[in-house]
């Protein structure tokens, strides 16, 4: 028999402007909390992990930097395959 542990991943907030969506993440099981970045325009997608001690707004509103920072690739895949759930939810 398989177990599997439920991920519940919410989106906090979200924003779109000239075909680039930013969204700040929340994985409920573990506590991850991430920024999912997808450039429409360009075809290009990362993820950024917000550290300890790190404002998670700070990087929402400035994804790239935080990614520069990190070394993440901007043509790496998103970190999360399942779809969030509104806050509302």
């Amino acid at each position: 028999m398989t177990h599997e542990i439920p991920t519940s991943i919410r989106e906090l907030d979200s924003r779109t402007n000239d075909g680039i969506h930013v969204r700040l993440l929340w994985r409920k099981h573990d506590g991850r909390l991430w920024v999912e970045v997808v450039d429409t325009k360009a075809g290009d997608a990362f993820a950024v992990d917000v550290h300890d001690g790190e404002r998670p707004l700070a990087v929402f509103h400035h994804p790239y930097a935080y990614a520069a920072h990190y070394g993440s690739r901007p043509d790496a895949p998103p970190a999360a395959a399942e779809p969030a759930i509104s806050p509302a939810a």
